[in-house]
C-alpha cells in the first residue's frame, strides 16, 4: 500500500512509518515539524514539509494513496489549559480538513492516533472502551471531539477508520525515541537525570491510594503501537469506525520506573516528592483485550526493564547540543 502517515516526524509517528517502511509499504510523511524532528524522518519515505491543512489535499490528490495514519496534532495537557483556541484549531479543525480531502479523492482508509486522556478519570481499572468518556482538558476533549466526528463521516461517507487510545507510550525503536524541546513523560526525564541534564525527579506526591503511595500508569512499548497502526489497517471495513484501547494491561509505579532506571542506567538518579498535581488519577490500567480477540494484536515488549532498556539506549546517543534547549 501507499499510505500517508500526518506528524510523521513525531516520536509515534517516525517509528510508525519506520515499521511501514520495513513491511514494504510506501510511505509519504506530512509534517510542519513544529514539534517533530526531521533526524526522526525514516530513509525511504517521501516528505511533504507543511501543514496538514495546507498540503493534504495536493497529495491526496496525486490519486494512489490507500490510507492515512494521522498523528499530527498538539498534545500537551497543561498547554491545552492554558491555549485551549490552538488544541481545537490545530486537533479538530485540522482533522476535518483531512477528512475532507480524504473524502474527495475517494481515500476511505484511516487510522486516528487518540488518546486515554477521552476517559479523563475514570473510577475503575482496568479501563475498557465501552466505559464512559470524560475528559478533563481541551486535550482530550479534542481528541474525543475527533473520534465522534470519525463515527460519523464513517456512517454517512462509507469511512472505514480505527481510533487507536494509547496510554502512556515509551521505549524506542532502533535510532527512533523521545526526543522533544518540551518534554513531560516520566520515563525521558528520569533518564535526563541519568545523563546529567536535570538535577533530580519530581515524584507528585506519595501519599496516593496505591501500594507504594505513587501513582501507577501502564506502559506499553512504541514498536508495539506500531504493530497495531498496522493491524488496524489491513482491516478497516468501510462504513465502520472501531475504537480500541492500547495498553499493555499492567501498571507500574512512579517508584517502580524510577528504581528500574537506575538498576538498567547504574545511575542513583536522585528524587524528590513534590505536592501532587491536579487531575492526576491514581491509577490508570488499560484493557487491550478488545483489540488482542479482535485483530489479533499480541504486544511483546511488555515488561518494564525492556522499555526502559530501549529508551535508555536511544538517549545515550543524543549529545549535549540536543539537551541544552531542554532545561526548565
Amino acid at each position: 500500500m501507499k499510505l500517508l502517515v500526518t506528524g510523521g516526524a513525531g516520536y509515534i509517528g517516525s517509528v510508525c512509518a519506520q515499521v511501514l517502511l520495513e513491511a514494504g509499504h510506501d510511505v509519504v510523511i506530512i509534517d510542519n515539524f513544529s514539534t517533530g524532528n526531521r533526524a526522526a524522518v525514516p530513509a525511504g519515505a517521501r516528505l511533504v514539509e507543511g501543514d496538514v491543512r495546507d498540503v493534504a489535499a495536493t497529495v491526496l490528490g496525486e490519486g494512489d494513496i490507500d490510507g492515512v495514519i494521522h498523528f499530527a496534532a498538539r498534545s500537551l495537557v497543561g498547554e491545552s489549559m492554558e491555549k485551549p483556541e490552538e488544541y481545537w484549531q490545530h486537533n479538530v479543525v485540522t482533522t476535518l480538513s483531512l477528512l475532507d480531502a480524504m473524502r474527495a479523492h475517494g481515500v476511505n482508509n484511516l487510522v486516528f492516533s487518540s488518546t486515554a486522556a477521552t476517559y479523563g478519570e475514570p473510577a475503575v481499572v482496568p479501563i475498557t472502551e465501552d466505559m464512559a468518556t470524560a475528559p478533563t482538558n481541551p486535550y482530550g476533549a479534542s481528541k474525543l471531539a475527533i473520534d465522534y466526528i470519525i463515527t460519523s463521516y464513517a456512517r454517512a461517507h462509507g469511512l472505514g477508520a480505527t481510533s487507536l487510545r494509547y496510554f502512556n507510550v515509551a521505549g524506542a525503536y532502533g535510532q527512533i525515541g523521545e526526543n522533544r524541546e518540551i518534554e513531560t513523560h516520566l520515563i525521558p526525564l528520569v533518564l535526563q537525570v541519568a545523563l546529567g541534564h536535570r538535577d533530580k525527579i519530581f515524584m507528585f506526591g506519595d501519599d496516593w491510594p496505591t501500594a507504594d503511595g505513587t501513582p501507577v500508569r501502564d506502559y506499553i512499548h512504541v514498536r508495539d503501537l506500531a504493530d497495531a497502526h498496522v493491524l488496524a489497517l489491513q482491516s478497516n471495513r468501510p462504513g465502520t469506525h472501531r475504537i480500541y484501547n492500547l495498553g499493555s494491561g499492567d501498571g507500574y509505579s512512579v517508584r517502580q520506573v524510577i528504581d528500574m532506571c537506575r538498576e538498567v542506567t547504574g545511575h542513583p538518579i536522585p528524587a524528590e516528592v513534590a505536592p501532587r498535581r491536579a487531575g492526576d488519577p491514581a491509577t490508570l490500567i488499560a484493557s487491550s483485550a478488545k483489540i488482542q480477540e479482535e485483530l489479533g494484536w499480541n504486544p511483546t515488549r511488555t515488561d518494564l526493564e525492556t522499555i526502559v532498556t530501549d529508551a535508555w539506549a536511544f538517549t545515550r546517543t543524543l549529545g549535549d547540543a540536543a539537551w541544552s534547549a531542554r532545561k526548565r
